[in-house]
């Protein structure tokens, strides 16, 4: 007996959990992405996850996405190649990746849109623990962008 990603499963250990992969980040949207067109990448979202295994959620306001995915690895993996080729953001920052054998944190939630009133809490500890200095840039373009824009819908 193997496990999702290929590797054989001990037997006389219990696995409860599937292997997941978690990939958390934040961008900022391109000129001309507002709502409708995040409520249709949601749409599409919807769709195309569940067939893939894929589940989270995004944030978007003021012109940046906070974004928390998890599934099956290797359907991950084409996710996140998909996400650095779009055109409809940049400076993306990851935030967190890891692969561990645990319960989902969002099941069900095939890509569900949420309100963005923490994302400056999020994206500021992102900076304080950042040590790359590409992420550490994006972070403070990102954080930039908020003090420029509305910052209503993101609880400043």
């Amino acid at each position: 007996m193997f496990d999702e990603i290929g590797f054989p499963r001990d037997p006389d250990l219990e696995y409860d959990a599937p292997m997941l992969e978690t990939f958390v980040y934040c961008s900022r949207a391109a000129e001309g992405i507002d709502d409708s067109a995040v409520d249709q990448i949601i749409a599409f979202s919807q769709a195309r996850n569940v067939d893939r295994g894929i589940t989270g959620v995004l944030v978007f306001g003021s012109g940046i996405f906070f974004q928390w995915v998890e599934g099956p690895p290797a359907e991950v993996q084409t996710l996140i190649t998909g996400l650095y080729g779009d055109a409809r953001h940049f400076d993306i920052v990851q935030l967190d990746r890891s692969v561990d054998m645990r319960d989902r944190i969002y099941p069900g939630w095939e890509m569900e849109r949420v309100e963005a009133g923490d994302i400056r809490a999020v994206l500021q500890d992102a900076l304080d623990d950042a040590e790359d200095e590409n992420t550490i840039a994006a972070l403070n373009r990102i954080l930039a962008h908020l003090d420029s824009g509305p910052l209503a819908s993101l609880g400043a």
